[in-house]
């Protein structure tokens, strides 16, 4: 007890450290942001922005899509280009054109090489030299580079426009005509788009050769390019990962674990009678297998899209379902049926673990169900309403399509999602209470599963902190204090927990092994994850050291995983060491699989990309892709999927349970996941990442690239994959099914029938 006291010091100690110091980078963020001008005029004083506009054109790039529809400084998605260096591009085309036909009376390429080397000089020269003036708050550009300017905000505005001679290139970029149907909003996107651009080139005050963006994206017409530094930290954090795995190696290698126990003779939870707010979970996990259907469905339309543009096989379906909607649907939903299976699965064994049934827990449980439900259907059809109507920012922002990656929902329904957390929290807490207040093996076990609960409820309120107005870095920075710290950091925490408990109740682990164990696996976790967070921000308009910290603690993040396959192992030890473990084979396998993923998907294909000089190419191509379906659903989703079915275990009557469909289901998600990552997306990642190297992120994002025969060829790769992957989805309903077709398992008479921690 003692040990797991110091324990816990140690991880309060370092939780408190790092979010101090994950604030004051965010302090820092907000003081060395790219400046928003007031104005933009050409130097013969022609108004090019207004002031107001570059927010404007913000809240307008957003409702039309976001960070669905492309990205800015590479976070968004893959089928149309990243805006920032698309606008970039062309303005550095256009500006050099402007030159060579006044000046040489041709067109650039037919210039002689030494002509064309001057040009390219006085074009870095032009695009990163700093005219922004911070008392008056307006940049000024010279007067062809305004012409340059106008010329691509035209292009802008005929694309998000309908503009009937960019048909095609909207049909290669899966936009829809017309997104943008208010003029002034679609006067004041083009602000938006190459205020991104200007800062990705420009040099910063006094640090010459080095732009807002640490020089993202890669662009040689500009000299944009990595500096040293990236390289160091890069190398540095590779030593780093090395250094610590030899001492966690070394740490296993000199602290002998326990031995599990010995199993009981026949299965714990055999008698155990579910009360009637743990039978009310039973409609959840059906829903999560209803959203599951509905999130592979939407993949299937997102990922054709990108050769089709607007069309499925020929239907015009995107006249109905533009791919904005679709990949909002299949990002949020991924999001939305894996916290709910979480969720479900605390509510579930809270009475199972404490004996304690609360009065009107049940009505509770079923209240916060119709509360999500409605939430869920809400969020999904106001978004896809207020896209197709083209209701507007304010529309898209409080109760439609923020446009932002895994958190789209309108503020309204962010807004109820937090109160109906805060409300499991509740439920979660007042059935664990007798089990907290009395001392026993699990106790430790149980005080993390409600701590992580609480983080949980608490952290999303990070979704709440940046508003219409927000500067857009600083609404990166809170996105991925939500993204990543609230489902990669204190979600997993309270699925480890969860397991651990599992575990223990089936007698299969020590509670006091675990206890102490679980403690050393978050502190070892958080330790890398709550400053790893700043790997994402490292070009997204922040200072310099944060890819020191972002690539030193994002390294850390690995460390862990490395054990991984230990883990998987005992697991699969424990899977066999007694017949009545049979009864939950499935759930184990579920969660071995997740070892898998964590180690491929989290740790071999996160680090190949984590690094500040590889994301430096890779953010914003299908390198991430691939990472991100590894990880969420190979982690995230079978660590779901296994709690489910060990829930569902505990729910159903024993003769209607079928292993014949789960074994299938099992294969075919994780054969099939395989498949898509490494047939298609990781190698269309590596051929964008050769286009990135040697062109330019424009170019790897380019229609000439994401629309070429090879990468179209890749896109159709992914069918064998999705097939096999939907096959297993379907052998999950058709068990789903048969469990809704049987009546629940009898609820228990009296809340003393559930056996206490």
């Amino acid at each position: 007890m003692h040990a797991t006291r110091k324990l816990w010091t140690w991880l309060a100690v370092i939780c408190a450290l790092s979010f101090a110091v994950l604030g004051w980078v965010g302090s820092e963020i907000w003081l060395a942001a790219p400046p928003i001008p007031k104005q933009v005029v050409a130097a013969d004083g022609a108004t090019l922005y207004r002031e107001g506009q570059v927010d404007q054109g913000q809240q307008a790039w957003l409702a039309a899509g976001g960070q669905q529809v492309g990205s800015v400084w590479g976070h968004g998605s893959y089928v149309a280009p990243d805006w920032s260096a698309d606008w970039l591009h062309r303005e550095a085309l256009a500006l050099r054109e402007i030159w060579a036909q006044r000046e040489h009376g041709a067109a650039f390429d037919t210039l002689s090489k030494p002509t064309q080397a001057a040009l390219n000089a006085r074009l870095q020269e032009e695009l990163r030299r700093n005219t922004y003036d911070k008392a008056s708050g307006t940049i000024v550009l010279s007067n062809d580079r305004a012409a340059a300017v106008r010329e691509v905000a035209r292009h802008y505005r005929g694309l998000f426009g309908a503009d009937p001679a960019l048909d095609g290139l909207r049909e290669q970029y899966a936009m829809s005509k017309g997104v943008l149907n208010d003029a002034a909003e679609l006067e004041a996107l083009p602000a938006f788009v190459f205020w991104s651009a200007w800062a990705a080139a420009t040099d910063r005050p006094g640090q010459p050769g080095l732009s807002y963006t640490s020089n993202w994206p890669h662009e040689p017409l500009v000299g944009n390019r990595p500096r040293a530094e990236v390289g160091i930290w890069s190398i540095a954090s590779v030593v780093l990962m090395i250094g610590a795995i030899a001492a966690m190696i070394w740490f296993h290698a000199t602290h002998k674990e326990e031995d599990d126990p010995a199993p009981p003779k026949a299965d714990p939870l055999f008698n155990l009678k579910a009360t009637p707010s743990m039978r009310a979970t039973r409609k959840y996990f059906f829903v999560v297998i209803g959203l599951i259907l509905a999130q592979v469905g939407m993949g299937v339309v997102t990922a054709h899209y990108a050769v089709e543009g607007h069309s499925f096989f020929g239907i015009p379906l995107a006249d109905i379902l533009p791919f904005s909607v679709s990949r909002t649907i299949h990002t949020q939903f991924a999001v939305l049926w894996i916290a709910t299976a979480w969720l479900a699965t605390g509510l579930y064994i809270a009475p199972a673990i404490s004996g304690h049934e609360p009065k009107f827990q049940k009505l509770g449980v079923d209240v916060l169900f119709y509360a999500l439900l409605f939430i869920v259907v809400g969020s999904t059809a106001s978004g896809w309403l207020g896209t197709l109507q083209h209701k507007g920012s304010a529309f898209a922002f409080w109760l439609g399509n923020q446009g932002l990656e895994f958190t789209s929902m309108g503020r309204v329904w962010q807004v109820l999602l937090f109160v109906g957390l805060l409300f499991w929290v509740t439920l979660l807490g007042r059935a664990l209470w007798p089990a907290l207040r009395k001392a026993s093996e699990s106790r430790g076990l149980i005080v993390m599963v409600f701590l992580s609960a609480l983080c949980i409820g608490g952290f999303y309120a990070t979704s709440l902190t940046w508003g219409r107005h927000s500067h857009y870095s600083m609404i990166e920075y809170w996105r991925w204090w939500l993204v990543h710290l609230w489902v990669e950091g204190f979600f997993e925490v309270f699925a480890t927990a969860v397991i651990a408990l599992l575990f223990t109740r089936l007698g299969l682990i020590r509670a006091a092994a675990a206890n102490s164990a679980i403690v050393l696996e978050t502190i070892v976790f958080l330790f890398g994850g709550i400053l790893g967070t700043l790997h994402h921000l490292y070009f997204t308009g922040t200072p310099t050291f944060v890819i020191a910290l972002g690539g030193m603690f994002s390294a850390l993040e690995v460390v862990p995983l490395s054990m991984l396959g230990i883990e998987a192992y005992r697991n699969y030890q424990r899977s066999r060491s007694a017949a009545w473990v049979q009864t939950y084979k499935w759930p184990i396998l579920c969660f071995i699989a997740v070892g898998f993923w964590n180690l491929v998907g989290a740790g071999l294909l996160g680090f190949a990309i984590n690094t500040p000089i590889a994301l430096y190419y890779m953010q914003g191509l299908n390198m991430t892709a691939a990472h991100g379906h590894a990880a969420l659903f190979g982690v995230y989703g079978m660590l779901g999927i296994g709690l489910l079915l060990f829930c569902l275990r505990g729910l159903s009557e024993r003769a209607a349970w079928a292993d014949s469909l789960l074994k299938p289901m099992f294969w075919c998600l994780n054969i099939g996941l395989a498949m898509m990552v490494f047939i298609s997306l990781a190698p269309a990642g590596l051929v964008q990442s050769v286009a990135s190297i040697t062109e330019g992120m424009w170019y790897a994002r380019s229609p000439e690239v994401v629309h070429s025969p090879l990468m179209e060829t890749l896109v159709w790769l992914r069918v064998p994959g999705d097939i096999v992957f939907a096959v297993g989805c379907l052998y999950l309903a058709l068990f789903g099914w048969r469990l809704m077709r049987r009546p629940a398992q009898p609820a228990a008479v009296a809340t003393a029938s559930a056996p206490t921690a």
